[in-house]
């Protein structure tokens, strides 16, 4: 994949949860969260004091295929049933992580 090719798809992905967060709050104006640019170090998405009070997070946002197995236990963890899916996964040394959709994350956080 080309480099500027790889560009466009992370900023889409910045594109989508900035417009997901402030769906969800509505109150916060556009420029209270803003997509970092590329090779700027920090967080991917800036915010402001406001936003940070409501949405306490630092975004290191990751669109790429490598992830695919992360996915497949997904697939796993949401067959037949109803309830929110989590995957629980650790490496050695390291802490466990949860993970769940971005959707029941933002409801989560509403």
């Amino acid at each position: 994949m080309k480099q500027r090719s790889r560009k466009i798809k992370g900023r889409r992905l910045s594109k989508y949860v900035r417009k997901k967060i402030l769906k969800a709050f509505p109150h916060l104006k556009a420029r209270d969260i803003i997509e970092a640019t590329e090779g700027q170090n920090g967080p991917d998405l800036i915010l402001s004091k406001v936003a940070k009070k409501l949405v306490p997070f630092n975004w290191e946002l990751k669109n790429q295929q490598r992830m695919v197995t992360v996915y497949k236990w997904f697939a796993q963890a949401s067959k037949n049933t109803k309830e929110t899916p989590v995957i629980v996964c650790k490496m050695n040394s390291r802490e466990p992580l949860a993970i769940i959709s971005f959707d029941s994350f933002v409801d989560l956080i509403k």
